[in-house]
């Protein structure tokens, strides 16, 4: 027997759906995690740190501090589909304001180097804070990772996201222009975190923007290990050797035959011990490398497969280029997350960006920005696992 719903009762029933939430566009957004925000300590000066917290629809959570741009906690799964934190950083703002290492900031005006702590531009040299040693590192005294910057949510149909802008002022740690800066963190429901950067100039400048993430796929709780197990894939034919202060002199050079070679999958402990130039240099692994994609899209850069878990990171960049760090100067003094402190070489960096020291090198690509253009660069980090 066939029954039949009055139209005066299918109304009502849509209307009751409606009101209580329970309709199929009402379900969908339950399935799409709101922002949640809570308070994460204030600055030196009175200033509000809020903590945002994005969740995808598989249970995938970031969560971002506006005290620089942090990635305070980032979770994907392992092959059994359990989530877990898998970058270093701290349990409240306090150890972001003391950190001397970047753990989960954004990094500018200029990632990375700066030879000599100047450079010229139009005849006029700049110069910068000397705080690596005779070279000028990550932005300077005080970066990008030390400031609040002012938050706005996003979303759209797959992703929930945050939006962070900063304006950078004109003589800025010694830099030229007021930047205008904004970085967009978003979290899709295919288990991609993707980093959108955009700046403009009134005048010009040298931009080289990045994050400072500390990955460790087997994840960063108690018992927390190294990374020299995980296996390691770059999609460099090249990279920039580097002088004893870890300056490049200008060579691209092959990596074919050398440490450097990581063009298939070798495990990160496999030869950071071996007697060569660059790895005592580096200390281990500190260099960049130059992606074979440099056209500007996004591309394939590198892999990260830890064996015990079966966790698989994948970083595409816009970007020429990709600084592979084995977490040198770890040496358990920084008291991380639940008390966890961080040991040598228990995480490791991949910071998309143009070169080192790019400009002091015009061979090296340009991190010039004119008044009137706008930078603009991406990076996406995708996790997934694998069988064993």
């Amino acid at each position: 027997m066939k029954f039949t719903i009055p139209l005066i009762l299918t109304v009502a029933l849509a209307g009751f759906l409606l009101i209580t939430g329970c309709g199929s566009s009402s379900m969908e957004t339950a399935k799409n995690n709101p922002i949640e925000t809570t308070p994460f300590g204030t600055t030196s000066n009175g200033e509000q740190i809020t903590l945002y917290t994005l969740t995808n629809v598989n249970g995938m959570q970031a969560k971002i501090s506006t005290f620089g741009g942090d990635i305070v906690s980032l979770t994907a799964p392992d092959r059994t589909g359990n989530y877990a934190d898998i970058v270093l950083g701290y349990d409240n703002v306090d150890g972001y304001i003391k950190d001397s290492s970047n753990f989960g900031a954004l990094i500018g005006r200029y990632g990375n180097r700066i030879g000599k702590a100047r450079f010229t531009l139009d005849g006029t040299e700049y110069i910068l804070a000397k705080n690596n040693g005779d070279n000028h590192l990550h932005g300077g005294t005080i970066g990008y990772n030390l400031v609040v910057w002012n938050a706005e949510e996003i979303s759209g149909e797959d992703y929930t996201g945050l939006k962070l802008s900063y304006l950078s002022v004109d003589g800025e740690e010694g830099y030229p222009g007021n930047l205008n800066i904004t970085v967009s963190y978003s979290l899709t429901n295919e288990n991609e975190f993707r980093i959108d950067y955009a700046a403009t100039t009134d005048k010009k400048t040298v931009v080289n923007l990045t994050n400072h993430s500390y990955f460790n796929l087997a994840g960063v709780a108690k018992g927390i290990s190294t990374i020299l197990g995980h296996e390691l894939t770059l999609f460099a034919d090249k990279f920039t050797p580097v002088d004893s202060g870890l300056i490049p002199p200008g060579e691209l050079r092959p990596v074919e035959g050398s440490p450097m070679d990581f063009r298939t999958p070798v495990a990160i402990g496999a030869r950071i011990g071996q007697d060569e130039e660059q790895l005592i240099f580096g200390g281990g692994y500190d260099h960049n490398w130059v992606l074979n994609s440099s056209d500007g899209s996004l591309a394939l850069a590198a892999r990260v497969y830890e064996p015990t878990t079966g966790r698989v990171m994948e970083v595409m960049t816009t970007e020429p280029g990709i600084q592979f760090y084995t977490g040198n100067f770890l040496d358990g003094s920084e008291i991380g997350k639940d008390g966890v402190p961080y040991e040598f070489r228990t995480a490791f960096c991949l910071e998309t960006q143009h070169f080192p020291d790019s400009p002091n090198k015009p061979e090296f690509p340009s991190t010039v920005l004119n008044p009137g253009e706008k930078y603009s660069t991406t990076t996406v980090y995708r996790f997934k696992a694998k069988e064993r």
